[in-house]
């Protein structure tokens, strides 16, 4: 499952939505919305991400997460490494062999350091 995913599933059952019931709303199958969920898919656009915004009515600060996440939910990320560190290389490597190895707490440790270190390098 993808991060935009969660998101939508927790949305879903927040407002008591089923699944084929926000299929019929935003006028695409429920196959389709479950393989979203599932990071069977794709990133969705940025339209299909507008009019789930619009179908739950959200605004400001949670559209702007639905979003982010939607742009973060890629399934199958590729890393370019060629022309970086060779540290760059070795960590994508390590990242890629271990990732499904790892416990949920692990991962979000991971993520926030992450993004400290690039915050902290202006990345």
């Amino acid at each position: 499952m993808t991060p935009f995913g969660a998101k939508l599933r927790e949305l879903r059952r927040q407002r008591g939505v089923t699944l084929r019931q926000m299929a019929e709303g935003l006028g695409v199958s429920a196959a389709y919305l479950s393989a979203l969920e599932h990071g069977k898919r794709g990133v969705p656009t940025w339209f299909m991400v507008q009019r789930i915004i619009a179908y739950f009515n959200v605004i400001w600060d949670e559209a702007e997460e639905l979003q982010r996440l939607a742009e973060a939910s890629d399934p199958r990320i590729v890393i370019d490494t060629s022309g970086l560190e060779p540290e760059a290389t070795e960590l994508a490597n390590l990242l890629a062999a271990r990732i499904r190895g790892l416990s949920k707490t692990s991962l979000r440790d991971l993520t926030f350091r992450l993004r400290a270190a690039a915050a902290k390098d202006g990345v």
